[in-house]
Formats: C-alpha cells, sequence, structure tokens
C-alpha cells in the first residue's frame, strides 16, 4: 500500500536534515496516516480507509458522504454519484 491519504492525497515530502555545522542531507516527512473503518449512515456500509488524521478530524465534523463529494471520491469509495 502506498503511504498517500486515500482522500485528501496527501503525501510524502522531502526536507533536510541540518546539522550544527549546517551539512544537509535529505530525509522524509511521511503524512500521519491510519488505517480506519468508517459508517456511512447514508447508504448504510461500513469502509475502510488509510486516511490522514486531518480527515479523521474533517470527517468526524462533517460526516463521510460530505466529504468525500467534496474531494470528488464518493463515487470512487461508496459508488453513489
Amino acid at each position: 500500500m502506498s503511504k498517500k491519504c486515500r482522500i485528501s492525497k496527501k503525501k510524502k515530502l522531502v526536507g533536510n536534515n541540518v546539522s550544527h555545522s549546517k551539512r544537509r542531507t535529505k530525509r522524509a516527512q511521511e503524512p500521519n496516516l491510519q488505517l480506519k473503518w468508517f459508517y456511512c449512515p447514508e447508504t448504510n456500509r461500513r469502509v475502510r480507509l488509510k486516511v490522514c488524521t486531518r480527515m479523521i478530524k474533517t470527517i468526524g465534523k462533517k460526516g463521510l458522504l460530505p466529504v468525500l463529494k467534496q474531494h470528488g471520491m464518493a463515487k470512487e469509495i461508496l459508488g453513489v454519484g
């Protein structure tokens, strides 16, 4: 599985480790991804998604279907237009 949020498409960033002598080496900044079950009352289905913690918070606030529609993922994930 890729290290990418299924809804927001948030993925790895590349930055630098900077030592005391200012030498720079590449490092990866990974998103905080969690594998979580979500329930959609509109379709009466449970869906397991790998999402970042920011999306978990947004889904808790707005609901799963409105968030998926906002990001254009409702048809792909739930099969709902």
